[in-house]
């Protein structure tokens, strides 16, 4: 039977939250009432994680697994899980069900109501440091403010997708992926559904302070101009510099003054104007470097093992 919902949950060493997860996804699923099927992308987990994947899979033919080669991160696994649904609502969870289940059911509702885009806002967050939740809400106004889209604040990956969004999210095949980025982007209805985000079952968050960086990154480059524009702002401001400070040497040699006499004066504008040329080189390089890696054309993903013969993305 075809499925209406599919379920994707990226999973990356999270064997302790697993058959949590799949009786909490059971449970929620079962009262829909309707057909479901649960895509669980194994991102190159070593913690025993792919065993169980395939265990349940083996008793349950509505767990469909598709294990990675290697890991590829986890934007690359819910993309994966995006090219191996099958239901007409696709919703992406976290494995460690700090996205709650239960949630589920009114994303469904929303979407019943004809939004094809439901993501869930954070309204609150429950075991998170203070520097996480701080660095995160720092993390989605900067982006809410610099990007050309409109991303929500205080969105995750935790969303439903209609089909016809899915499909338009799967022609885009850019490397550095930031896909509540990409959603907002493609358009569509879409409506927030706040919640109270969970603390972790178990284990430890995969998402550091570097990936988050990494994703914030991604987030600007994809979506955003600006720091090629602050790198051209920095030129302009050090060439005004510059003037102005020829004019005040002019100005003061003439009157006699002797404060510009000496390297030091030079060797600061020097190292001023190096500083700027390099941050702006090193602005450059990000942009270029992500050309590079879209021009080489490798396959966003490997998977080693999958639940058809439908091809590699």
């Amino acid at each position: 039977m075809q499925p209406v919902y599919t379920i994707i949950a990226p999973v990356y060493n999270e064997t302790e939250s697993l058959d949590e997860l799949y009786r909490q996804i059971c449970k929620v699923m079962d009262s829909s009432g309707e057909a479901w099927e649960l895509v669980l992308v194994d991102d190159g987990s070593s913690d025993g994680s792919t065993d169980k994947i395939r265990q349940m899979a083996a008793t349950d033919e509505r767990v469909r697994p598709v294990i990675f080669a290697r890991n590829f991160g986890h934007q690359i696994a819910v993309t994966a899980g995006m090219d191996y649904s099958r239901g007409q609502a696709v919703v992406v969870v976290d494995a460690d069900l700090q996205d709650p289940p239960e949630v589920i059911l009114q994303l469904i509702e929303k979407w019943r109501e004809g939004y094809q885009v439901v993501y869930a806002v954070r309204a609150e967050r429950e075991g998170e440091t203070w520097f996480k939740k701080t660095s995160a809400s720092l993390f989605y106004r900067l982006i809410f403010r610099i990007t050309d889209v409109n991303i929500p604040l205080d969105t995750g990956d935790f969303r439903l997708l209609d089909r016809q969004v899915v499909d338009v999210m799967g022609q885009m095949r850019e490397r550095h992926r930031f896909l509540r980025g990409m959603s907002s982007w493609a358009g569509f209805r879409q409506i927030g559904v706040p919640y109270k985000r969970a603390p972790r079952y178990a284990g430890t968050t995969k998402y550091p302070l570097r990936k988050m960086l990494v994703l914030a990154l991604n987030a600007i480059t994809g979506f955003s101009y600006v720091p090629l524009q602050i790198a051209t702002y920095m030129g302009f401001i050090s060439a005004a510099i510059s003037i102005l400070s020829i004019i005040v040497v002019i100005i003061m040699r003439l009157s006699g003054s002797q404060a510009f006499y000496g390297q030091a004066t030079t060797l600061s504008a020097v190292l001023f104007l190096g500083g700027v040329q390099l941050i702006s080189l090193g602005i450059l390089g990000e942009y270029i470097g992500r050309i590079y890696d879209e021009v080489k054309g490798r396959p966003l993903y490997i998977v080693s093992e999958g639940p058809s013969d439908q091809s590699n993305s």
